[in-house]
């Protein structure tokens, strides 16, 4: 019994002392995580899963998701089927994980165990880029046309139906849910704006409201935080951009790179930022004070 007591008074401890340290660490300061080259110029779609493995799209080679586990420790987690290439992942309750299929015009499901399967296809997309998923299970789709400077936005309810909730947008790219889901956010990249839609019964969108506009760079992932706060990855501007709620600006991450894709929340405090990095191949960090809205639905 001594023993047993003792040795969870020293998990206690050591528990205490990584908290006291994630909490001394300097916030908003970015750091490397996966170095240079680890993963393809294509890396993308971050994601953390109920255990705090961090996944990324394109590890080593296209067409593959990766996985870390800790700073500097990727490995393959799987390879995607012959003719896929991811974008965008999420998961939901269950430990599933969702990956835009580009490539295909899927939205794949891998499942814990590892089995692949085509959750929604639908040829009218031009190539699902990013998702968000709302706290019933329901995915949102970016589907940007890079070529016509246009794009559309589709729901993905929990039975794999796809429906075409926009169309004729600028080039769509990130997507979030509120931490209340009650808005959802869609950004363009070549127009640089972000559009905050309210989701009203059944999933609709309501009236667009502009909610932020940039006079420079491109736009990509985007993520909330707890307190609602939506990050936006500024790619060519080598930062994350922090809005309130109400669409004021409130801090300016600085990064190492200039080309950030995507954004996920993370870390045992569910504080960590990671945001994978374009043509380095990269995965940086930074500390945010406060935890993402995916920490708290897993």
């Amino acid at each position: 019994m001594k023993a047993i007591v003792g040795s969870t008074l020293l998990m206690l401890i050591l528990a205490g002392c990584q908290s006291t340290k994630q909490a001394n660490l300097p916030l908003y300061q970015a750091q490397d995580w996966v170095a240079d080259g680890v993963f393809t110029n294509g890396v993308e779609g971050p994601a953390v899963d109920k255990q705090g493995v961090l996944y990324a799209v394109n590890f080593g080679e296209q067409g593959t998701i990766g996985q870390v586990v800790a700073r500097n420790q990727a490995s393959l987690y799987i390879n995607l089927p012959e003719g896929s290439i991811g974008n965008g992942i999420r998961f939901d309750r269950r430990g599933n994980m969702y990956v835009a299929d580009y490539k295909q015009h899927n939205i794949l499901q891998i499942t814990p165990d590892k089995q692949v399967s085509v959750f929604a296809h639908e040829p009218e997309m031009n190539q699902p880029n990013d998702i968000a998923i709302a706290d019933d299970g329901t995915l949102y789709a970016s589907d940007p046309n890079w070529q016509n400077g246009n794009g559309q936005v589709w729901r993905i309810r929990t039975n794999g139906q796809v429906e075409r909730l926009k169309a004729n947008m600028g080039t769509t790219n990130g997507i979030e849910v509120s931490p209340d889901n009650s808005v959802l956010y869609v950004n363009e990249s070549v127009q640089r704006r972000i559009w905050a839609f309210p989701i009203v019964q059944n999933g609709q969108l309501g009236e667009a409201k502009l909610f932020y506009q940039f006079d420079d760079h491109g736009l990509d992932g985007m993520r909330t935080d707890e307190r609602g706060n939506l990050y936006i990855a500024r790619y060519g501007a080598g930062e994350v951009v922090i809005l309130s709620p109400k669409g004021e600006m409130i801090n300016t991450v600085k990064l190492k790179g200039q080309f950030p894709t995507n954004i996920a929340f993370g870390g045992e405090s569910g504080r960590q930022v990671f945001v994978t990095m374009q043509k380095r191949g990269a995965i940086e960090t930074f500390y945010s004070e406060y935890a993402g809205r995916a920490i708290n639905t897993l």
